[in-house]
This record gives structure tokens, C-alpha cells and sequence, in this order.
């Protein structure tokens, strides 16, 4: 009964995502953790993987559309997987099962649920669909320019904090990655964003999730039972997603992220 309960709850988390393109992370993990009682550093060990599975087809098929900036992927690669090695390292002297690292684990994914309702609220009230389409018109003519940072430092410092947010929480490659590109690379069309987001979120959450792997924080079947609900479930949404009021959803989810934000601190 259980396994079955697994499975629908991966196939509703699939459905939002495709709908609306929120990382699963954001939503699997607290999930877990509040609904089916999973501890903590298993929620998000097994959560890194099952996001690294379900990413990993979107960046086949963006890449074949070539809608990934490969060099943007690179220059966020270069801060976060280092990132992810010294979060890695961290938690194995610590004690991923610790009362330390629990509490580590929860407040710093409290955080970054709250970050991610920040920035799912900001994509609603800023992002209108009308900008989205004028913006991305006028960023379409930068050409290579449109994969130039404000700043070289500046993703290779916000990739290792998100690599840090990653591996100790799951969550911050969805929304919290999407509006560090968006800031950072002005010029970069919507489409490529979307596209260098997913990507440079595979290797990210691969070498995290293979970490918890080696630290025992996976469990193989439940990550199993979720997959074969998300997959068929991000087939769905990403076919509805223009049947369905986005802005409703994104800004429902962001006071529900929210709230399980403020209750992770709080504990």
C-alpha cells in the first residue's frame, strides 16, 4: 500500500513540474519528509538521484533542440561541483545520520524552501508571459554575447552556492537557479536559460546524489517507486501546461513552499 502511495506521490510532483517547471526538489523532499516520515538525509539523498534521472532526459531533449548553452553550463559547473565536493566531505565527517547534520540538513532546506518561494513568487509578478516573449525578441539578437556574465566571478561564486544548497538540501537548481541566470546573464534568451538550468543540474545532483550513495543516504526502492510515478507525470504536464492557469499554480506553490519553509526552521 505504501509502495503504491510512493508512486502517486511521485506522479503528482512530475505533473507540477511539468506544468510549471518548479524543481522537484522543492517539492519530492518536504514530501517525504512531512507526509510519508522519511529521515531527513534519506529524503534528500534519494531526492539528488531522482532528480538527476528526470533532469537528465530534459537536457537530451533541450540539447537537441540546442537550447543549452554549453559554456553557461560549464561556468556554473565550475563553482557548484567543487561545491558539492566540499558539502560531500562535510557531511561524511559529520555524520549524514547525526543530530547535527539532521538539524543542518533542515534549517538550511527550511532556507532554501523559502528562497525558492521567493523566487517562484518573483518569476509570477515580474515574468508575465508578455515580458517573457518581448524580452526574449530583444535578447534572441545578442549572439554570443548572451553567454557573457556581469561578471566572470559571478557564476562560478552563486554555482557554489547553489551546489551547497544542493547537496545539504535537494533543493535550489529549479526557481533559485533560473533567477541567479536570469540576473546574471541578461542577454541570455528564456529558452536558453530554462535549457542551461536543467542541464548544469544534472552532473550537479548525479555527483551529490552518488555522494549520499556512498554515505548509505539513498533508498534504492523508494527511489525507484518514484520514478515510475514522476516520468509518466512530467509527460502529462509538460502537455497541459498550456491548458492551465501557470500563474495560479506557481503563486499556490509558492505560499505552500513557504509555509513547509517556515516550519522546517522552526522545528
Amino acid at each position: 500500500m505504501q509502495e503504491m502511495a510512493f508512486i502517486v506521490a511521485g506522479f503528482g510532483v512530475g505533473l507540477i513540474v511539468g506544468l510549471t517547471g518548479v524543481g522537484g526538489g522543492s517539492l519530492m523532499t518536504p514530501v517525504l519528509i512531512f507526509f510519508f516520515g522519511v529521515k531527513p538525509h534519506l529524503a534528500i539523498g534519494t531526492d539528488l538521484l531522482f532528480a538527476a534521472f528526470t533532469k537528465l532526459g530534459g537536457t537530451v531533449s533541450l540539447a537537441r533542440q540546442r537550447l543549452v548553452p554549453w559554456r553557461v553550463v560549464g561556468q556554473l559547473c565550475a563553482g557548484s561541483l567543487p561545491a558539492a565536493g566540499l558539502s560531500l566531505w562535510a557531511l561524511h565527517h559529520i555524520g549524514p545520520a547525526s543530530a547535527a547534520a539532521q538539524r543542518i540538513m533542515t534549517t538550511t532546506l527550511g532556507v532554501a524552501l523559502l528562497l525558492t518561494a521567493a523566487a517562484t513568487l518573483y518569476k509570477v509578478a515580474v515574468f508575465s508571459r508578455e515580458r517573457q516573449a518581448a524580452e526574449a525578441a530583444a535578447r534572441q539578437a545578442s549572439g554570443p554575447a548572451a553567454t557573457r556574465p556581469r561578471h566572470w566571478s559571478l557564476p562560478i561564486l552563486l554555482g557554489a552556492v547553489i551546489g551547497a544548497l544542493v547537496t545539504f538540501t535537494s533543493v535550489g537548481a529549479g526557481a533559485i537557479g533560473v533567477t541567479v541566470l536570469l540576473l546574471v546573464y541578461p542577454l541570455l534568451p528564456l529558452p536558453r536559460v530554462v535549457g542551461a538550468d536543467i542541464a548544469y543540474a544534472v552532473p550537479l545532483t548525479l555527483v551529490a546524489g552518488l555522494g549520499h550513495a556512498s554515505l548509505g543516504s539513498v533508498d534504492w526502492p523508494l527511489l525507484a517507486q518514484l520514478l515510475a510515478g514522476s516520468l509518466p507525470g512530467i509527460w502529462l504536464g509538460s502537455r497541459l501546461v498550456s491548458r492551465t492557469p501557470e500563474r495560479l499554480i506557481r503563486s499556490l506553490l509558492s505560499v505552500l513552499l513557504a509555509w513547509a519553509g517556515l516550519k522546517l526552521v522552526l522545528i
